[in-house]
């Protein structure tokens, strides 16, 4: 047995003996719809036992709202359930020098539950003893390596914090997340994996990983270990998991305009490749005029009458020798579309673009209507707002609209890469990671801008005072309600969580000390007043890349009214989310049943009729919705 220090016993009790919040341990009506169950109430031992035993030991307790093995021969603890494609959810908290682990499809066939189920340590990786560190898949799989250091990543939180763990396993792959950051995938049973298998001490037990389904174990190794949170819901062998939805709209998609044609575009490039039509931006000018506008994200714009029945658009304006974009760097661009609230008298329209001019840089300028032809811009008559440069190619945001303030509003990501490695999304100091607020028709301190004077950030030297509100990753995309005047934000995620954020004056949105309602990193913050949470999210099961949408003003749905409708790139899904802003609450989440459809934004006309576009090979690409 390890001698343990009286001095060391006291600092374990400090380091577990942290009060739970009544939220800990309950489930959100959004988990509950996504498939989530509990596997600890926060109160029982309920639902558990002890290895190839009928019951649990007293040397698992339940303290603090968290289960806890607290004292010596505690034993290793499975639950009652086994699962095969499941997701696993759980927090840990772990005693100085200490160590435990979480095991996975663990059967009773032999002595010991690692002889059969894959462990993920848990301990501290600060003083610990094993050279395993905390949330490696046990002499199967670590992290990547930290560029800085030369060592593998290290997410976790030190002893006296909590730390979560996130689990996928599926036939079809698995991952393993530490507080919100990808450690590893692998799939079990792929060449890969036997290799790694082969070369570890588990080599010698046939038995180890091969069940198709098994108990979750929660490892008793001589120390103090608390969990809680833990939460499991099984998924389809592909990953896929429930929708988090209240019903089904009887909506359906369908083409806006069938017949339209986009002037000079052809489906084929220079040198007979296909190229695919990238619509990007749907908007109208605000003038009566009937028109729709459609930029394309190789950098042009057209122009063509709002009726079902047109045939022809004209290009509005052709930027595709100022506009840089790669199908490899696809997050680059011509990306953003706004006209001026007096378009109508002073013909100005505003576009953001990344540059062919300098690597990494995006472009917001102002342009003029030709004075001759309604239908066509004067290419001659850019002027730079602003240029700002990023270390990476995505991440670009891209978004401007006019508020109803008449100010204009910028949407920009973090400057790229993954995780926020410059954590330019909490400095105010750089306007990456932020949504932007300027006045474009007054200029000041020698740029084609000036300042509002209720930003936030207006009175500080070392804080950009363009800035809105900020802690967000790479919002795609913004937009206004036309009724409320609020400004809705999807912001899109990382590894785990797509949310939904109502912007106000000088918020912080927690990129990246949160993803989502959630801790992020080995900086991660709790909920707090200083970091507004959003007010929906779903997670990477349900789908991977938030495209945000409109609240829908318009006549033709009245089930959609009031309504804000987005979708998932990846999954290809619609929803319209129905929140109470009065009383801060999500009412419903409904689906609009549609085949997979990579929907990449959203758009308006001047009736407050909704429209959808993606990257067709066929120039098909503006979708509404009628009734079913």
């Amino acid at each position: 047995m390890r001698m343990i220090s009286m001095s060391l016993c006291f600092a374990v009790a400090a380091a577990l003996a942290v009060p739970a919040s009544a939220e800990e341990n309950t489930l959100s009506e959004a988990e509950k719809k996504a498939g989530w169950t509990l596997l600890f109430d926060g109160e029982t031992k309920e639902g558990w036992r002890n290895y190839k035993k009928d019951s649990i030991s007293d040397g698992w307790v339940v303290k603090d709202g968290a289960l806890v093995r607290a004292e010596q021969g505690a034993g290793d603890i499975i639950t009652e359930g086994e699962y095969g494609n499941f997701e696993l959810s759980l927090e840990y908290k772990i005693s100085p020098e200490g160590n435990s682990g979480i095991m996975f499809l663990v059967t009773e066939e032999a002595d010991r539950p690692w002889q059969t189920g894959p462990e993920i340590q848990v301990q501290d990786n600060e003083d610990g003893h094993d050279p395993q560190k905390a949330g490696w898949l046990y002499q199967l799989y670590k992290p990547r390596t930290n560029p800085e250091t030369g060592e593998p990543l290290d997410a976790t939180r030190p002893v006296g914090e909590w730390n979560h763990i996130q689990l996928r396993v599926t036939e079809s792959g698995c991952e393993i997340n530490v507080n919100g950051i990808r450690y590893s995938q692998f799939k079990i049973g792929s060449d890969d994996w036997n290799r790694r298998v082969a070369q570890s001490k588990f080599s010698k037990f046939e038995g180890f990983g091969k069940a198709d389904k098994g108990h979750i174990c929660l490892q008793d190794h001589g120390d103090e270990v608390a969990y809680r949170n833990i939460m499991v819901r099984e998924l389809e062998p592909d990953g896929t998991a429930p929708e988090p939805i209240d019903g089904t709209l009887a909506l359906k998609p369908v083409l806006a305009y069938p017949d339209l044609e986009w002037a000079d575009w052809e489906p084929l490039d220079d040198r007979g490749r296909p190229e695919a039509f990238r619509s990007i931006v749907l908007t109208h000018a605000g003038d009566d005029s009937g028109r729709v506008f459609v930029a394309e994200q190789r950098g042009r714009i057209y122009v063509f009458e709002n009726s079902r029945d047109v045939k022809e658009s004209k290009v509005f304006i052709d930027l595709e020798d100022r506009v840089t974009y790669q199908d490899k760097q696809n997050e680059e661009g011509f990306l953003g579309l706004a006209f001026h609230p007096r378009y109508e008298d002073n013909g100005e329209f505003f576009v953001y673009y990344t540059t062919s001019k300098k690597p990494n840089t995006s472009v917001i300028s102002r342009f003029r209507v030709d004075p001759a032809d309604a239908n066509r811009a004067d290419p001659d008559s850019e002027e730079v707002i602003m240029e700002i440069e990023q270390p990476f190619w995505n991440h670009n945001g891209g978004t401007i609209e006019f508020g109803p303030d008449g100010y204009l509003y910028v949407g920009l990501g973090d400057g790229g890469s993954a995780n926020d490695p410059y954590d330019n999304a909490q400095n105010l100091g750089t306007l990456l990671g932020s949504i932007l607020r300027i006045d474009v028709d007054r200029k000041e301190n020698g740029k084609n801008y000036a300042i509002p004077e209720d930003n936030p950030f207006t009175d500080s030297e070392d804080k950009r005072p363009e800035i809105y509100a900020y802690g967000l990753r790479n919002v795609w995309r913004l937009g206004f309600d036309r009724e409320t005047g609020h400004l809705w934000a999807a912001d899109v995620g990382q590894n785990l969580w797509e949310e939904i954020n109502i912007v106000t004056n000088g918020g912080n949105y927690g990129w990246n000390r949160r993803e989502g309602m959630h801790p992020f990193g080995r900086e991660g913050a709790d909920a707090s007043d200083d970091l507004i949470d959003p007010i929906w999210e779903y997670d990477h099961q349900v789908g991977k890349s938030i495209t945000g949408g409109v609240v829908y003003r318009g006549k033709k749905l009245p089930e959609l009214y009031g309504k804000y409708v987005y979708a998932d790139y990846v999954s290809g899904k619609i929803w319209a989310l129905k929140y109470d802003e009065e009383n801060e609450e999500v009412v419903s989440n409904e689906a609009i049943p549609s085949p997979k459809m990579p929907i990449v934004s959203f758009g308006e006309d001047a009736e407050g009729e909704i429209y959808f576009l993606m990257v067709t090979p066929n120039g098909k690409s503006v979708y509404t919705f009628e009734k079913e």
